[in-house]
Parts: structure tokens; C-alpha cells; sequence
């Protein structure tokens, strides 16, 4: 059994962390650079940042603020936002991601997972999907939660598993932001039907939601209200966890 991780998650737009609820009424938290360097601080064992604006104004992630980021920092960081193709991710990767988190742009074409694990390898290609309930189970929405596809969730995983994801970011378009905890029942659900890595975001509201995403099948919990609003510190966390009994990264 692998250590599990805690994954604070930077949504950034225009150089500034932003805040919401299922994608929407967005606020600003604060400077990406000072929370990053604080998260890490506090044991954070992996940063997401993800630039909520860059696919709906059609253009990358902004690499100085990936930049800005990657010197107060030294454990892994995934980035997303805008990627839709091979170069797109190498001027992520060469600002100072380690990882890249591909969404919208991997619906409308899945060989482009294909193509990034071939470039740079399963370990740096994560799939991030944004999954809305739905009167069948759970459909995948693009476009930073303003589309729905009527493509099926946990298909849809399966499929990126083997065209070359390495990790999946799963964010329950429903809870995200509303600190009603994770839907475990679509962690179990997509747990069961890949082999990679699960990362689950979406509802964190403090220690017992993240211990039952965790139980549920998740190998890591991104959050960001929690932190954010300084709530909760991700070391406390960390300490709740392994009180738990679950084995956590140190």
C-alpha cells in the first residue's frame, strides 16, 4: 500500500488564487507564490495549480506564475489549464511543472493522452475529470464545469487509463466548494475499474471527509477551502490521518 497524500489545490486566474462554488461566484485567496511556500511549510506532499481561465479564453496555462511558484517550492507540482497539445505541455513543464493535468482537451481528442505519455511519460500525464451526477451515474463536464458531454464518467477513466493517463484527478462538479463532503460512491466506483493513481477532490470540509475519501479508494485528497480560509493546516491534518490509522507521507 502506497502512502497517501495531501494535495492542497491552487485555482488561479489572472495571477491570483480564486475561490468558489461548483466552478462559479469566484473570490480571491490570496497570492499563488505565499500559499504555495506556506502549504509547503506546513507538509503538503504535492501543490496543483490550475488556471481556471486559461481553456475558456483558449490559451495556456501562464508560465510565470508556474515560475513564480517553482522557486519557493520543491515538491511536486502538477499543473493544468489550456493544454491541448504536445507543446503546450512542454512550456508548462520547462516553466517548472512536473506534471501536467489535461482535461478539456483530452475529451475532444483522448490520443492527446497518448501523445503526452509517449513525449514524457505515464508519470507526468494526469487526467483531470470533472463528473456532474446524472440521472445514469456521472458525466463528464468540460470547460471548467460549463459543458456537459454525455460521456460517462467511469468509461471515460477507463479509457484514459489505457490511452496513457498515469494519475486522475476526480473532482465532483457537485461538491466542489460546498464542503459537503466527497462523493465517495463515485471514488469507490471509478476505484474499482482503473489501476492508476485516484486523487479526489471536490467537498473537503476538515479530517473525517478526507479519511473517508481515503477508505473509500482515493490514494490522495486535494483541497482547497479548508486551507485557503485557514480552517484547517495541512500538518494538523496530516497528524488526524495517521491517527486514523492510514498511512500517510512524510
Amino acid at each position: 500500500m502506497l502512502s497517501r497524500r495531501i494535495i492542497p489545490c491552487l485555482d488561479v486566474r489572472d495571477g491570483r488564487v480564486v475561490k468558489g462554488v461548483q466552478f462559479g461566484n469566484l473570490r480571491d485567496a490570496g497570492s499563488p507564490v505565499e500559499l504555495a511556500a506556506a502549504y509547503e511549510a506546513q507538509g503538503a506532499d504535492e501543490l496543483v495549480l490550475l488556471d481556471v481561465a486559461a481553456t475558456p479564453a483558449a490559451r495556456e496555462a501562464q508560465p510565470d506564475t508556474i515560475a513564480a511558484v517553482r522557486e519557493v517550492l520543491s515538491i511536486p507540482l502538477t499543473v493544468g489549464g489550456g493544454v491541448r497539445s504536445v507543446a503546450d505541455a512542454a512550456r508548462l513543464l520547462d516553466a517548472g511543472a512536473d506534471k501536467v493535468g489535461v482535461n478539456t482537451a483530452a475529451v475532444r481528442d483522448p490520443s492527446l493522452l497518448t501523445l503526452l505519455a509517449e513525449r514524457f511519460g505515464r508519470q507526468c500525464v494526469v487526467l483531470a475529470c470533472d463528473a456532474a451526477a446524472s440521472p445514469s451515474g456521472w458525466e463528464v463536464v468540460v470547460r471548467s464545469g460549463s459543458e456537459r458531454t454525455g460521456r460517462d464518467v467511469v468509461a471515460w477513466c477507463v479509457e484514459a487509463e489505457k490511452r496513457g493517463a498515469g494519475e486522475l484527478l476526480l473532482t465532483s462538479w457537485d461538491r466542489d466548494g460546498t464542503r459537503d463532503g466527497y462523493d465517495l460512491e463515485l471514488l469507490h466506483r471509478v476505484n474499482t475499474s482503473v489501476n492508476v493513481l485516484l486523487i479526489a477532490s471536490g467537498g473537503a470540509a476538515g479530517p473525517a471527509h478526507l479519511i473517508e475519501a481515503l477508505q473509500a479508494g482515493a490514494d490522495a485528497v486535494l483541497a482547497a477551502s479548508i486551507f485557503h480560509s485557514g480552517d484547517h493546516d495541512v500538518a494538523t491534518l496530516k497528524a488526524e490521518l495517521a491517527d486514523a490509522g492510514l498511512e500517510m507521507r512524510r
